[in-house]
């Protein structure tokens, strides 16, 4: 009884869809990115290191690393002119994957700055 119990937690365990905390999928190259573009942006003090780091991890806790990087490769197309940059900045998927970048950091900053 116990085995098939556990069994059933096993299998639903499996089956449910995983969130991007659980799998804390980000290189740690990525996250040193990520802070170090913050701090630039934020005085390099030691509470831009503190608060740039809670940054990423928030916004790592909402975004899978592989749409992050979807994300980041489209913030930077963005700022491109002419044709390349208007292929991203008129795609609806470009611009669906930069809001989604934008609410994670947003969020992470209400939660740490």
């Amino acid at each position: 009884m116990l085995r098939a119990a556990a069994a059933c937690l096993f299998v639903l365990a499996a089956a449910l869809p995983a969130r991007a905390a659980d799998l804390n999928d980000y290189p740690t190259s990525a996250r040193a990115d990520y802070v170090f573009g913050c701090m630039k942006a934020n005085g390099d003090s030691r509470q831009a290191l503190e608060q740039c780091s809670c940054s990423i991890d928030i916004v790592a806790s909402i975004l899978p690393y592989e749409r992050y990087v979807s994300a980041e490769t489209v913030a930077s197309m963005d700022q491109q002119a002419g044709q390349i940059g208007s292929l991203f900045r008129n795609s609806r998927l470009a611009k669906e994957a930069l809001e989604e970048l934008r609410r994670a950091q947003a969020e992470a900053q209400v939660r740490c700055f």
